[in-house]
């Protein structure tokens, strides 16, 4: 098995997922069911596959960070893992473009929390969450004017 195809077909689909995301608003429809769907369960299918034929070997595991540590020292475990963020991360940017989308949020609003999901997760989640609460701030407080 050559673990650097499968990096790079990895990556490649990810950074697909995410261009259509940049252009969500122009194909909503598409959008969801590709970047929100299909190209989520493509790289969730090889987390699998990777995970149950090809698993670690050794003293790895999740009881302790050393045991974390040597569970991603091995090159199939490490890819798997991150097949799972690049997944994850993808399905996350998906809903967050597609809550806007039905909370009527601008999606100009919505671009700089992508990036921060590709590229740091959590951060970029935060980002929509706060950004949520603010939009609905402004309209409270416009409605109550």
């Amino acid at each position: 098995m050559d673990l650097e195809f499968i990096f790079s077909l990895a990556g490649v689909l990810a950074m697909a997922g995410w261009a259509i995301l940049l252009v969500s608003p122009l194909i909503p429809v598409w959008s969801d069911r590709i970047a929100g769907l299909i190209i989520p369960a493509l790289l969730s299918a090889g987390y699998v596959v990777l995970a149950v034929f090809f698993p670690a070997q050794g003293d790895g595991g999740f009881n302790s960070l050393a045991e974390v540590s040597a569970l991603f020292s091995q090159p199939s475990a490490l890819l798997a893992g991150w097949i799972h963020y690049l997944a994850f991360d993808l399905l996350i940017g998906a809903w967050i473009c597609k809550t806007a989308r039905q909370e009527n949020n601008r999606f100009w609003f919505v671009i700089p929390c992508l990036p921060l999901t590709f590229l740091f997760g959590p951060a970029g989640f935060l980002a929509f969450l706060l950004l949520r609460l603010i939009v609905r701030g402004k309209s409270r407080a416009a409605h109550s004017l």
